[in-house]
């Protein structure tokens, strides 16, 4: 039976792109209503080599794309690209697997660490049903869709072209290289939280946040005690925080990698993070507008802004206290003043009145002040009970 160019063409493409070319059985079946058809894309042994579905290609353990899996394991793909090494790579895992009890994966994957904590965050713990739906309808997008309602394909508006999802391999899934899905989530897994571990090695405190009224002492001892001994716990009722400090740095970076976005204690989620040093402490007071947690706080309208630094102390700063100009003469500067208002003059004799303006020195000794500037209050004929005491006499 004679096939059309279009026909023939098709299959060719298919079978090149085929990821396994081993001959193995192909079952095709619908997940549930409105769903579309699904069939197995690898034999058994290239599944079992990547610990993958043999439909979605996923990781059986993380339900995550293979270069997430290899990204957080950090395991680099091996498996070659040609047909002849493919095939002798192929066998060579073949024979091991039938050597083991089929429990672990085989290869670099059986020899990696057991879990990460980059996958455990970014698993998937529900169903995910969109992945089951059909395609979008392409006579539908132009219009031409006579169906209606029995049509298998969605009818709706495609996604922008340019989107990355929209442009989907699954050989480059199996492979674990220029997987859309796999970049968008290596970018939300590099924006997550993480806590850094301290530079300072003799920081061995921890910081819990967020406990509220309900916890105690005895439950923090109770959680973190299997990390290492602890030598203080305080609690900070005011604030619904707590200091937990260990006796080793070890113990310490264990418990702050077990606990980190994990702490729950009596239903309420648990901040945990790094204690800071008393240098670093002093450092970050002086920052404006940042919070004891280190986060940045946003001005309150209607205050006055900050004061600015004093100015630097120096033993040579010349003593201006009025502000003149440095150039002015001391002639100038040691103008005499009248007296504040309610302040009677001295009487002639007296001297001058002792409000002026100079320097600041020390005054000059008792022996070489001239006699007019000395002054006693008891000699000033205006004083109350002067007038009567001069005509007793």
């Amino acid at each position: 039976m004679a096939t059309s160019l279009g026909a023939n063409t098709y299959n060719r493409q298919n079978w090149e792109d085929a990821i396994c070319a081993r001959p193995f059985t192909v079952f095709r079946w619908c997940p549930g209503t409105r769903m579309r058809f699904k069939k197995t894309e690898v034999c058994q042994t290239c599944s079992k080599m990547k610990n993958v579905c043999q439909t979605c290609l996923l990781d059986l353990e993380y339900g995550l794309p293979i270069q997430v899996r290899d990204t957080g394991l950090d395991i680099k793909d091996d498996v070659p690209k040609s047909d002849v090494n493919k095939e002798y790579y192929t066998q060579n895992a073949e024979r091991e697997i039938g050597n083991s009890d089929g429990t672990r994966p085989v290869g670099l994957l059986g020899k990696a660490p057991s879990s990460s904590e980059m996958l455990l965050k970014l698993a998937r713990t529900t169903p995910y049903y969109k992945r089951n739906r059909p395609h979008i309808c392409s006579f539908w997008v132009k219009g031409e869709c006579k169906r209606g309602e029995e049509c298998p394909y969605r009818h709706e508006k495609p996604t922008d072209p340019d989107d990355p999802l929209a442009d989907q391999n699954i050989k480059d899934r199996y492979y674990g290289i220029n997987d859309p899905v796999a970049d968008k989530l290596l970018k939300r897994a590099s924006t997550m939280p993480r806590l850094d571990t301290p530079e300072d090695k003799t920081i061995t405190t921890l910081y819990v946040g967020g406990m509220g009224d309900t916890i105690s002492d005895a439950e923090l001892r109770n959680h973190f005690y299997q990390f290492g001994e602890i030598r203080t716990t305080t609690i900070v009722q005011r604030q619904q925080c707590a200091f937990i400090q260990f006796a080793t740095r070890q113990a310490a970076e264990l418990a702050a990698e077990k606990s980190f976005n994990k702490l729950i204690i009596n239903g309420r989620r648990l901040t945990v993070k790094w204690g800071r040093s008393q240098a670093a402490r002093g450092k970050e007071a002086y920052q404006d507008g940042v919070s004891e947690m280190g986060t940045r706080l946003d001005p309150v309208p209607g205050l006055p802004g900050a004061l600015p630094p004093p100015p630097a102390l120096e033993e040579d700063a010349p003593t201006n206290y009025f502000n003149l100009d440095p150039g002015t003469s001391p002639n100038v500067m040691n103008i005499s003043l009248p007296p504040p208002p309610g302040i009677n003059p001295p009487p002639p004799g007296f001297g001058a009145p002792m409000f002026h303006m100079g320097s600041m020195g020390p005054p000059p000794p008792m022996g070489m002040r001239p006699p007019g500037h000395i002054h006693y209050p008891s000699q000033d004929p205006q004083r109350m009970g002067a007038h009567a005491a001069r005509h007793g006499d």
